[in-house]
């Protein structure tokens, strides 16, 4: 419609006045015009039905088929459970990687990175190891970061768990093809 409006606005009469001309330009004019009304007709009754729907739906008033799944008291629970776990987990590494940054306010974000970062598994059964080769970060102050997290991490001893594999953490190692599975942790 303003497109319209702007044509119906840019419109003149240019060179010498002659009846042909003149009766043209008034012909495209009053179309011009006749057609910002329809147009405006038109959006004032799609306002006027727009005004008729009603803004906030109940879930009762959804049909059965667009209603949301919702989980059961115990499944919310559990999601629930997991993602307190997962989010105090994120905090204990990010408290721990704070001790040694300038700026404590980075902690999550350098996480973030860490987690959306390539790795490589390689499980070592004879040497009871699941080691995680992490790729490089953007950057030499990122990796020197994440090798001292790799160092506390290691440091637990933990084991993963279902196996008797030994988990370890290294950062930008590189590795003989076809000795670990590459794992790209963003899919």
């Amino acid at each position: 419609m303003s497109r319209r409006r702007a044509e119906y606005g840019a419109g003149e009469l240019a060179g010498p006045l002659e009846v042909a001309v003149a009766e043209a330009y008034q012909s495209r004019q009053t179309q011009l015009r006749h057609t910002i009304e329809a147009l405006e007709k038109e959006v004032a009754t799609l306002k006027q039905k727009r005004k008729e729907v009603p803004s906030h739906l109940t879930l009762g008033e959804l049909p059965p088929a667009e209603r949301f799944q919702q989980f059961s008291r115990a499944k919310k629970h559990l999601v629930d459970t997991i993602k307190m776990v997962a989010y105090r987990a994120e905090t204990a590494l990010a408290m721990s990687l704070r001790q040694h940054m300038a700026r404590t306010d980075d902690a999550r974000a350098l996480l973030r990175q860490i987690f959306v970062t390539a790795a490589d598994l390689c499980p070592d059964e004879t040497a009871g190891t699941l080691t995680v080769n992490l790729h490089h970060l953007t950057n030499a102050g990122s990796d020197q970061l994440a090798a001292k997290m790799a160092e506390e991490l290691n440091a637990t001893e933990t084991t993963f768990p279902g196996t008797k594999l030994q988990n370890g953490v290294q950062i930008g190692i590189r590795l003989k093809s076809g000795r670990c599975s590459v794992l790209n942790l963003t899919s």
